[in-house]
């Protein structure tokens, strides 16, 4: 038998069968293309159908579907919130799928982030792993959290939302709409504190000046880094302090044996592992800073893509428990 992963991001679905044995198969990456709403459901399912049609080819019948979403999984309701996709506020999107397929299948719905853990402890970097955190900074950050082979959830399936830890003060407006951490160190935070040091200094004139500030990206910022930039080494000195205190927070919390890095900032800041850790070891309880590895994600892009396929194997959707 085989199961199917699907990764619905706030762009593109990617999706895959697989096998009882070996590595996915029928891959495929579908836009969005300004779907909304059913509109989006419907593709998910549509794409859910054609990997059952290629598994029943394959002679190894998909017998459950694992699906990661771009936000909140409730599962007391089985509805998704996504914000990133129009209409998904309370959207029932087990129903639809499981409407669609034979009777049998078993639907799993999950968050991104909480997928992405357990893609890595299957078949990543944290194989074995009990206590393990995955933490994504990309455009926004989050963390997946197992603590003694259990996904956290939370009382409104909302654990992991670590883009609002509290890291610095005073409190300042913006933090409202995506936190503190957030705001200073995901992708848009590391362009935005260099916008905002470029119209400061009317006398800086390095590289980043000669961009389009509006239109300045965290891989701009990375790119200037690396020819020693004045702006772009204090924006990512300090953006490794806030990956530092976090890391700090998260391993005092819950003493994890590993915390893995991944999005599309890490990357990039893979550089910085040894100096997060420098940080980190600063703020952090003294035994359980030494007993914690930090590491980038061996699967990158595709960690969410295998914890959807891991999340259709296990026992229980709602507080799923590694064997």
């Amino acid at each position: 038998m085989s199961v199917i992963g699907v990764d619905l991001g706030g762009t593109k679905i990617a999706a895959a069968l697989f096998p009882a044995h070996g590595e996915p198969t029928h891959r495929e990456a579908v836009a969005l293309e300004g779907r909304t709403g059913d509109g989006v459901g419907a593709l998910l399912v549509e794409r859910v159908r054609a990997l059952l049609d290629a598994a029943e080819r394959d002679g190894e019948p998909a017998d459950g579907v694992g699906i990661a979403v771009p936000g909140i999984y409730r599962a007391s309701t089985e509805t998704v919130w996504a914000p990133n996709i129009p209409g998904w506020d309370d959207y029932r999107l087990v129903d639809e799928v499981r409407a669609a397929v034979p009777e049998g299948v078993v639907v799993r719905v999950d968050s991104d982030r909480a997928c992405a853990i357990l893609g890595e402890t299957w078949r990543g970097g944290a194989g074995g792993a009990r206590n393990a955190i995955f933490l994504v900074v990309g455009t926004g950050i989050g963390a997946g959290i197992l603590a003694e082979g259990r996904i956290l959830r939370g009382t409104g399936d909302a654990a992991g939302a670590i883009g609002w830890l509290a890291l610095d003060r005073p409190y300042r407006a913006g933090y409202e709409a995506v936190g503190c951490f957030e705001y200073h160190a995901s992708g848009p935070g590391i362009a935005a504190a260099a916008r905002r040091l470029i119209k400061e200094d009317a006398s800086y004139d390095g590289a980043l000046r000669r961009a389009d500030i509006d239109a300045l990206t965290a891989g701009d910022v990375f790119g200037a880094y690396d020819d020693r930039d004045s702006i772009a080494v204090q924006v990512l000195d300090d953006a490794v302090a806030y990956w530092g205190m976090a890391v700090a927070n998260l391993v005092s919390l819950f003493n994890p044996e590993t915390i893995i890095f991944g999005g599309g900032v890490f990357g990039p800041a893979v550089q910085f592992l040894e100096r997060i850790r420098e940080e980190a070891a600063r703020w952090a309880q003294p035994i359980s800073i030494q007993q914690v590895a930090l590491q980038a994600s061996q699967l990158g892009e595709d960690a969410v893509l295998y914890g959807a396929g891991r999340l259709a194997l296990l026992p229980q959707s709602q507080a799923p428990e590694l064997e």
